[in-house]
């Protein structure tokens, strides 16, 4: 992330060159998903789900998810060409990339049908990324840190500066509800791989074709995401503890491991990385 304008300059001017930035724009792309979200969650819990306003408010939020990782995957690109690589990556690399894949998925939510659940993880997603900017990139710009009174020096003799006590106070939200918060956008996209499953099941218009679309989003993030691996080892983990129960039928037994062998093979053979040429490349966490 970009350092915050210089002390130096006035605050016109400070303010000015911040919003000159690609990274405020992101920023207000993500903003704008919060309020967005907020907004439908308003119609949503007043069981207005189709009003004017909260298709609106829905589209809108995912035009802004769709900007702001769109933001993110042509710095990318830029980065690369400014460094002189020829070598762009290849399709199936570039997919393999999680910006790309949320890029990719807020487009699939934006032109099809409203799923209230589908704005969740974005959601989540956003408070961080908001949080971190305001702390990094706003509150500096707004009020620079200030150099401590004479004896603050750190121990390299170097003078220390004292930090906005709201910085400090946001850091310390991200840092400790920042595992947690993942694990629950984890949660949340395996619960609606099982919404969507839902919808196909009962022959929802356009739902078979979404499922194989978001089954294969959910397939790349169990690859690149120790957070959804986990979410999928804690639920089988549940589903052994019941299935052992003397009281399963044999049959609920043997069906069970039976999804899991399924799931084992199905997993082997849509591993990205057979596909790949890149070796040991790591893929870029979601921002």
């Amino acid at each position: 992330m970009a350092p915050p304008p210089p002390a130096s300059m006035p605050l016109q001017q400070r303010l000015m060159h911040l919003a000159q930035t690609l990274q405020f724009g992101w920023f207000v792309g993500h903003l704008t998903l919060l309020f967005c979200s907020l907004r439908y969650s308003l119609s949503y819990i007043t069981f207005n789900f189709y009003s004017r306003w909260a298709r609106f408010s829905y589209r809108t939020a995912f035009i802004a998810a769709a900007a702001t990782y769109g933001i993110v995957v042509y710095k990318a690109y830029r980065a690369r060409s400014r460094t002189g690589s020829r070598q762009q990556p290849g399709p199936l690399a570039l997919l393999g990339d999680e910006n790309v894949q949320y890029l990719l998925m807020a487009l699939v939510w934006l032109f099809g049908r409203q799923i209230p659940l589908a704005l969740l993880p974005f959601t989540v997603y956003s408070v961080f990324h908001v949080a971190t900017y305001t702390r990094a990139n706003l509150i500096p710009t707004f009020q620079p840190p200030q150099q401590s009174p004479a004896g603050g020096a750190s121990p390299g003799g170097r003078p220390s500066t004292k930090s906005s006590p709201l910085a400090d106070t946001i850091g310390r939200f991200v840092k400790e509800y920042y595992d947690a918060s993942m694990t629950l956008v984890a949660s949340l996209e395996i619960f609606l791989w099982f919404r969507v499953l839902g919808s196909a099941i009962i022959f929802t218009k356009g739902s078979w074709i979404l499922l194989a679309i978001y089954t294969v989003f959910v397939r790349a993030r169990y690859s690149q995401s120790s957070f959804v691996q986990g979410a999928i080892g804690q639920g089988v983990a549940r589903i052994d503890a019941l299935v052992a129960n003397q009281s399963t039928p044999p049959a609920a037994r043997q069906a069970w491991e039976t999804v899991k062998r399924l799931g084992r093979q199905a997993t082997d053979a849509s591993d990205i990385n057979r596909y790949v040429g890149a070796k040991g490349q790591v893929p870029k966490k979601a921002q």
